[in-house]
């Protein structure tokens, strides 16, 4: 599993995932809106995490500089 998820991606993950966590624990909504923001916030901790976002594969997305630094290692700039 590549990394696709760069920092400055990863800290407003946190920032969401906590922010959506804390909606829901607080009771500022309720019901399905509370599953939902659980459900939300966990995904966006979660994608911060492990650096890796399934939802951007398909669109190519990628703000990691970890596949810059394979291709600059692998000498395909030569």
């Amino acid at each position: 599993m590549a990394r696709n998820v760069g920092g400055i991606d990863r800290a407003v993950r946190v920032i969401v995932g906590l922010t959506l966590l804390g909606i829901g624990f607080f009771h500022v909504v309720a019901g399905t809106l509370a599953v939902l923001a659980y459900l939300f916030g966990v995904i966006a901790l979660a994608t911060a995490v492990f650096a890796y976002c399934p939802a951007w594969v398909p669109f190519g997305i990628n703000t990691s500089r970890s596949s810059h630094v394979q291709s600059r290692a692998s000498g395909s700039g030569q």
